[in-house]
């Protein structure tokens, strides 16, 4: 192997382990403490008890005891406001209102949305929002704020939003869908229920005339199937689809691949990763691969980003991290979440440990 091909693969590895090596893990600690896990240690954020917190992979809002709203993002603690709000977290965003007044945070950027705002909604690179001065419905999206439709008996929050992209309609009833600041026409449709799943760079949903089954992938239109089928989800660049004969499909970049040709009872999509029941067993579908994650179906379980997390037949918590099979606690009962790559388990106990990278660490 040449030197030149080992430098971009060792860089690639690099900027992999960077990229998930960042972010936040909050929780609160036996004494009650606000931390964060980072770079292997358990770090405190507020030693006073606090109201609330949402979170993402890389930034944290919460309220403190005194009612202030305050974001943490791996680095510093912000003071953003000692007013009453309405805030909502994404992995990389945080938008709040006082009254009417709707300001956001972008790493490290306080902007002012509106002073006449009302309902909104914060995704991962971008931000959907009502201005009721103007009667519009506004996106914010790569640092910038741009007017999706003027709806001219009152503006509502007639939109399904996904991490990078939006669908709406207009006054004639004509869908749009909005994505890397274009938008692209879908169609128009009257009193028709329309379900639109949107993920990450797709968006599909069945046409109610034709029951023609539509993916839009990264700007194009893709009629997947002719005719009608069950259901549908996105994830991030794919969607996975069930025919009318039970068959589990998956769909990107072109290609289509069969995942299960039994009726699943249960199947899921989030992000990276889908998982199913195919009769007893468990499966999940990840990197490329089919895996057989258990012979049961987890009482609870959770997926974000390229991670599995759910309850084992013990009552533990075992999780499929980028296709390995881990056990991570026999403890019963215990809640979890995943931020990034790493999986927090909240003990019985009032401790929690939190797995990464293959080890386990405790408070």
């Amino acid at each position: 192997m040449s030197s030149k091909r080992i430098t971009i693969l060792l860089f690639a590895s690099l900027f992999a382990l960077c990229s998930w090596g960042q972010g936040i893990v909050p929780t609160l600690d036996f004494n009650n403490f606000f931390v964060s896990f980072q770079d292997g240690f358990f770090r405190p954020i507020e030693i006073q008890p606090i109201v609330s917190y949402k979170a993402g992979d890389e930034i944290v809002a919460y309220i403190d005891t005194r009612g202030n709203l305050k974001i943490y993002d791996g680095k510093e603690r912000i003071d953003v406001t000692t007013l009453n709000v309405d805030y909502q977290v994404s992995d990389h965003l945080m938008a709040y209102r006082i009254a009417q007044g709707l300001r956001m945070w972008d790493a490290g950027k306080f902007t002012v949305l509106t002073n006449f705002g009302r309902e909104f909604i914060v995704r991962d690179s971008l931000i959907v929002f009502e201005d009721i001065r103007y009667q519009a419905l506004n996106v914010y999206w790569n640092q910038k704020v741009e007017s999706l439709v003027t709806i001219t008996n009152g503006v509502t929050m007639n939109a399904n939003v996904g991490e990078n992209l939006v669908v709406y309609k207009d006054n004639s009833n004509t869908y749009f869908v909005y994505w890397h600041g274009q938008k692209f026409e879908i169609g128009t449709y009257n009193e028709e229920v329309l379900d639109f799943q949107l993920g990450t760079d797709v968006m599909c949903f069945k046409d109610p005339y034709t029951q023609s089954f539509y993916v839009f992938d990264q700007g194009n239109f893709v009629e997947l199937e002719s005719f009608p089928i069950k259901q549908y989800k996105a994830g991030r660049g794919f969607v996975v689809y069930e025919d009318m004969n039970g068959n589990l499909w998956h769909y990107q970049n072109g290609q289509k691949t069969a995942l299960s040709n039994f009726s699943s009872e249960l199947w899921d999509v989030k992000d990276d990763i889908c998982v199913w029941m195919e009769n007893s067993y468990f499966f999940a579908y990840t990197n490329g691969q089919r895996i057989q994650v258990a012979t049961y179906q987890p009482q609870a379980y959770l997926l974000k980003n390229n991670v599995l997390v759910f309850r084992n037949i013990i009552g533990g918590v075992s999780a499929l991290v980028d296709g390995t099979l881990h056990d991570i606690t026999t403890f019963q009962n215990a809640d979890f979440e995943i931020y990034g790559n790493k999986v927090l388990v909240k003990l019985p106990n009032q401790t929690s440990v939190v797995f990464m990278n293959g080890k386990l660490y405790a408070n």
